[in-house]
């Protein structure tokens, strides 16, 4: 009997946040591609493209699925061009096509005329990375190196999504810069190895976001939305039942004083009980969507540029908080697992990527290692 595949599952997600502001951030006659690896297979294919933090309507003139070497038009309303409006989202049409596990679909699209290249992430990790090219290359399953370049810069394609099997779900990975890199990779790495193989993992993560505040001024704003204009937007994501969520460090180091800095005046820092506050206002958002909730303490921090002993204080409260509370399904200890037995506060040096808040490679593999079993099951 043919297996019925009947329900969409998102394989592979970024966030959408904002571009940091340059002079050249219109871009013009350029294509943009990534690849994405199939967890399990499915009977379609369907895309979403998010210009939430857009100041003017995009227009993709063309887009593409490339699948064993044969490229794919892939639709919107009927029509081969997607014009989404500033702050919003759309879907493409389902794309009809037989994709099998551990195989690769390529996404390209063209912009034709000048675009506002505002809605973006930064991601990295193994299996996190794009390309660019000059032209229309949508269709070319060989863009050459003269013309393209490697990117880890995502615009716009914000959820790849299949249809699939009931049996299969997906695990969102939310936070900020850590999340951002590479551990989630590491954690689809870890589920095809070990033969998780009905486990998606994706990851909506913005490097410098804060769960309480943002920056409004044009030198920081690429530093992200706050909690409260994320989570709802971000989370909620096909096929998925469980969130894990790693944030809050920025909330404690950020702020400064305008005396050092015009744009992180103290008034910024939240008390510890307004940063848990937050992370409950998390926690019932995603109850509300039928998940599993799993929060991962913050980080060691020893050595980093504001790193002081009342923010110390402020991120051991807040890891007690997440090791102790009953309203979360469980807690990943990734501070217990990175930190160095002899100074607490700071991570084991093979740990630490040398800027003293961001893991290095291997912590980031550690860090994959940390999530629970029973949650890829």
């Amino acid at each position: 009997m043919t297996q019925q595949r009947n329900k969409w599952v998102s394989i592979w997600g970024n966030a959408v946040s904002v571009a940091e502001n340059r002079p050249e951030r219109y871009a013009k006659d350029i294509t943009i591609r990534y690849p994405v690896v199939i967890p399990f297979a499915g009977n379609a294919v369907r895309l979403t493209f998010d210009n939430y933090c857009g100041t003017e309507p995009v227009t993709l003139n063309k887009i593409t699925c490339c699948y064993n070497g044969v490229f794919y038009p892939v639709f919107y309303k009927g029509e081969r061009e997607m014009t989404i409006a500033a702050g919003q989202k759309a879907e493409t049409d389902p794309l009809e096509l037989e994709v099998k596990a551990g195989e690769t679909l390529q996404i390209s699209f063209y912009l034709a005329d000048f675009t506002l290249m505002r809605s973006v992430v930064f991601t990295c990790g193994p299996l996190s990375e794009g390309m660019y090219a000059n032209g229309d290359e949508t269709e070319n399953a060989d863009i050459s190196i003269e013309i393209s370049r490697k990117t880890h810069l995502f615009y716009f394609l914000s959820n790849v999504s299949i249809r699939s099997g009931a049996e299969n779900r997906t695990i969102v990975c939310y936070g900020d810069s850590i999340t951002a890199q590479d551990w989630p990779d590491y954690l689809t790495l870890r589920c095809r190895n070990e033969g998780y193989d009905r486990t998606a993992v994706i990851r909506r993560a913005t490097s410098g976001s804060r769960i309480l505040r943002e920056y409004s001024c044009l030198t920081y704003e690429s530093y992200g939305l706050m909690g409260s204009r994320r989570f709802d937007h971000e989370v909620p994501t096909d096929g998925a039942d469980a969130v894990i969520i790693q944030q809050g460090i920025n909330d404690i180091i950020h702020p400064v004083g305008t005396d050092v800095n015009a744009f992180r005046p103290m008034s910024d820092l939240p008390t510890v009980e307004e940063l848990i506050d937050g992370l409950k206002t998390y926690i019932l958002q995603a109850k509300s969507y039928g998940y599993r909730v799993y929060v991962g303490t913050l980080l060691p921090m020893g050595g980093w540029r504001t790193d002081a002993p009342f923010r110390q204080e402020m991120r051991h409260a807040y890891n007690d908080f997440i090791r102790t509370t009953d309203l979360i399904d469980g807690f990943i200890d990734f501070d217990l697992a990175l930190r160095d037995p002899e100074r607490p506060d700071w991570f084991l040096p093979e740990y630490d990527s040398g800027d003293h808040l961001h893991p290095s490679k291997c912590g980031y593999e550690r860090m994959a290692q940390e999530i629970p079993a029973e949650l890829l099951k």
